[in-house]
């Protein structure tokens, strides 16, 4: 037996006005095409719901019953409404969304907050890793875009880039360290110092050695090799070793312990954006944080 939900919702509204003609003004229906539901509705249920008060039809016990899951339907389309309509606006949804460790930090999780706020009926998943990994969740549909440099996507007509920032690369050290004191930095300088150097494999890793080899310096003397943001910048605050980092997404960790050095390499250049799968049907809620992230880029660029 199939019931019309429509029908069942329809004898809730009945129930709560009183009346059948009330019912119909709050349905936007009139007085006999209402009727006629009820009728069919009785039908497909081979049993009265409706019993005589005087000139009045009301609904008996089977009727009310019903008209408590209509009720329950009436909710439910309530709720399914205001989602699509959340949906279509943006505000609601799922938001997987995939970045390299630094970038994943201070960079993101401040405008990460302020999206959250803004949008409080949004789920979002963020999965870290290198730059190869999140390709890889990428293809495989695991997340919906990635923050990763242009690079990613330089070959592959499958993935579009929309850019967000130059987070171009340079020499990390402690304040206060002895190269600090120099105007300008010579590649004999660079390879003099021990150095803390990204987990083999990394993309940060790869331009660091090609800028190296390019300024002359086939290796360099390593002591720590870590995969860790968090240790990498811990360590250099609090030792001679220097390392590489993005310029922009390190910025906020800089305080009055890390400084940037005067090096540059035409291998720094690291154009950092939203990646995304061109097969993949446009999303509101990625506008709304790429709108979110790129507010915040703007306020901390002044």
């Amino acid at each position: 037996m199939n019931l019309d939900p429509k029908h069942l919702a329809q004898l809730s509204v009945i129930v709560e006005t009183g009346s059948f003609q009330g019912a119909a003004d709050r349905l936007n229906l009139t007085q006999p095409a209402l009727s006629r539901n009820m009728r069919a509705l009785e039908t497909r249920m081979a049993a009265a719901l409706f019993q005589r008060d005087g000139r009045r039809s009301v609904p008996n016990a089977l009727g009310r019953r019903l008209a408590r899951i209509g009720l329950t339907i009436r909710i439910a389309q309530d709720q399914a409404d205001s989602i699509a309509s959340q949906t279509s606006l943006g505000t609601i949804g799922e938001l997987r969304i995939g970045a390299p460790p630094i970038v994943a930090g201070r960079f993101l999780s401040d405008s990460l907050s302020a999206f959250i706020r803004e949008n409080p009926a949004c789920n979002v998943v963020l999965r870290t890793g290198l730059v190869s990994q999140l390709h890889s969740m990428l293809e495989r549909g695991q997340i919906d875009f990635m923050l990763g440099p242009q690079s990613v996507v330089d070959a592959e007509d499958a993935l579009e880039f929309k850019h967000l920032i130059d987070d171009r690369v340079g020499i990390l050290c402690r304040s206060g360290h002895t190269l600090t004191r120099l105007k300008k930095i010579q590649a004999e300088s660079l390879k003099q110092q021990s150095w803390l150097l990204h987990s083999t494999g990394s993309l940060l890793r790869q331009q660091t050695e090609a800028a190296m080899i390019a300024a002359g310096i086939a290796t360099v003397q390593t002591t720590v090799e870590t995969d860790s943001i968090r240790s990498a910048l811990e360590i250099v605050a609090n030792t001679d070793l220097i390392t590489s980092m993005p310029r922009a997404t390190t910025r906020p960790y800089l305080e009055d312990k890390l400084v940037f050095l005067n090096f540059d390499s035409p291998h720094f250049k690291r154009p950092l954006g939203m990646i995304r799968r061109r097969d993949m049907a446009d999303n509101r809620l990625e506008k709304r944080f790429f709108d979110v992230l790129m507010s915040y880029i703007e306020r901390n660029a002044q």
